[in-house]
């Protein structure tokens, strides 16, 4: 049974950062995509980055320059650092995964996902 779990979400400031952890367990870590999305209270849930390989990253604009996804296989977990966090980007992060196929176009869509964690809480106070 795949499953994913994240940890470092909390409370941080306007301008403050944060690292988020996602934990994979039940498959070939290293034979799938994983993803970043949040979704804040009443919004859709939104693309925030994804990683194939390590030389294979796609950010949403939004948070380019201040977001940096990463990948360990050897720890089957994957990283995304936060810095310069905005009050807006206030909401629970989740990480996802799927195979590594298909146009880039796919790995910023929430439906193109197979499996996903329970999510983390991010707050950012003004």
């Amino acid at each position: 049974q795949v499953q994913l779990v994240e940890s470092g979400g909390g409370l941080v400031q306007d301008g403050g950062s944060l690292r988020l952890s996602c934990a994979a367990s039940g498959r070939a870590f290293s034979k799938y995509a994983e993803g970043w999305f949040r979704q804040a209270p009443g919004k859709e849930r939104e693309f925030v980055a994804a990683i194939r390989w390590s030389d294979t990253i796609y950010y949403a604009d939004s948070v380019k320059g201040r977001f940096t996804i990463s990948r360990d296989d050897a720890k089957n977990t994957v990283y995304l650092q936060m810095n310069s966090l905005k009050p807006e980007e206030t909401a629970v992060y989740y990480c996802a995964s799927r195979g590594m196929y298909g146009l880039e176009y796919m790995y910023r869509l929430a439906g193109q996902y197979d499996y996903w964690g329970q999510g983390a809480q991010v707050t950012v106070s003004s």
